[in-house]
């Protein structure tokens, strides 16, 4: 692991949008930048996570001026090397801590990218820095999975979330200390890529709270980017926290 950029250094970073080439597709792009579009309104996005800026970019060429913040300087120099990557401003550090001048309309965190913080301290700080940085009604919206923990057979801790001929990924669970540990294993030009990384799994009611805590209240969960209802079966949720006065 590089200490500087965390899980996410040069060798990651160099094949990351082609081992989540998926996520690239229009068809994941679009309804993701329609919302967070809508929830700006007008006003300036903040992204957490910004890595490559799968998001932050289409979202920017819709007039949505962007900033982010990211630790991993492999991951941001890939965003600035691609078209209109200097139009985003970006803070290199934790996006739980780091502060950035101004406010927003909207901040995000998409692909589960919350468990990339691995305590519970370190999640209730992001949900404060979220509403220190939003204007009074300036929305949080968060994208992250429902842990699988039902899918899983009494005494086993390993589920495989996908597995096809060029990827496979699982979680290897610890429940006592609500970590699961992901594997991924890649075929890409006929070479083995592998990468593990620990994250700190949340439910729904767990992430209302810490919204309660710094000052935000539920307004909307669904089950997609495109509204589907959130349910029991959900496998994960889109919510949107709005920061109260």
């Amino acid at each position: 692991m590089d200490d500087e950029d965390g899980y996410f250094g040069e060798r990651v970073a160099a094949a990351y949008d082609q081992e989540s080439a998926e996520m690239f597709t229009p068809g994941a792009v679009d309804p993701v930048v329609d919302v967070l579009a809508g929830l700006a309104g007008g006003g300036r996005a903040l992204e957490l996570g910004v890595g490559t800026g799968r998001i932050a970019l289409p979202l920017a060429r819709r007039g949505v001026p962007v900033h982010g913040i990211d630790m991993s300087r492999a991951m941001v120099a890939r965003l600035r090397a691609k078209p209109g990557g200097d139009a985003v401003g970006v803070t290199i550090g934790d996006f739980a801590t780091a502060r950035v001048d101004g406010t927003f309309s909207v901040a995000y965190l998409v692909f589960n990218t919350i468990m990339n913080l691995t305590t519970q301290a370190a999640q209730v700080a992001c949900f404060r820095n979220v509403a220190a940085h939003l204007d009074t009604g300036g929305r949080f919206v968060i994208e992250v999975y429902v842990p699988e923990l039902q899918r899983l057979p009494p005494g086993e801790k390993l589920h495989v979330f996908t597995a096809t001929p060029t990827h496979l990924g699982f979680e290897e669970y610890d429940v006592a200390n609500q970590i699961a540990a992901s594997h991924h294993y890649w075929v890409i030009d006929g070479q083995l890529e592998m990468f593990s990384s620990p994250h700190r799994y949340v439910w729904p009611a767990e992430l209302d709270l810490m919204a309660r805590m710094a000052g935000m209240t539920l307004r909307e969960r669904w089950s997609s980017w495109t509204r589907e209802p959130f349910t029991a079966d959900s496998r994960s949720h889109i919510s949107v926290w709005e920061k109260v006065d």
